[in-house]
């Protein structure tokens, strides 16, 4: 038990390096590391397999979709599973919202809204976490929320 402790305390401070802003707006993590998704995987609640655009094909990618480490290429992928883009990232009634992170251009991150109104992501091959502000996770290796995206929600959290 002391070791779990212990282990859950490292953890978090390598979460905050990573990522200073969620000490101060609110986070917990909820699952341990794993290689065996991502956080374009998981905002699509896949758990089985890599999503990212890369173009030697290693992970997986949407036909049709170009493997381009674009905004557009992103939008477009989402798009293919009935996402929006929308104005806000405000909770609304009946839909899943995802918000993607971008950096000199590039997306770097997706998160994905909860129907409480909080956020979840996958942290690379590290952990998942529940933040509570899209904020918590602007920093040099995300960047900052550039686009909010929604479809109809047919699933509940």
């Amino acid at each position: 038990m002391v070791g779990n402790n212990a282990w859950q305390k490292q953890v978090k401070e390598w979460i905050e390096t990573d990522y200073p802003h969620l000490k101060s707006t609110g986070y917990e993590v909820t699952s341990p590391d794993t290689i065996d998704y991502n956080c374009v995987a998981w905002a699509m609640e896949k758990t089985d397999s890599w999503w990212w655009p890369n173009p030697e094909s290693e992970s997986y990618w949407p036909p049709n979709v170009p493997r381009q480490e674009t905004l557009e290429a992103f939008i477009q992928t989402f798009a293919t599973f009935g996402y929006q883009v929308c104005e806000n990232s405000d909770l609304e009634k009946d839909f899943q919202k995802i918000a993607i992170y971008v950096l000199n251009g590039k997306p770097t991150h997706v998160a994905r809204q909860l129907d409480r109104g909080k956020w979840t992501s996958k942290l690379g091959s590290n952990e998942d976490i529940i933040h509570h502000t899209l904020e918590g996770l602007e920093c040099e290796k995300y960047g900052k929320v550039t686009t909010i995206m929604k479809k109809i929600n047919h699933s509940v959290d």
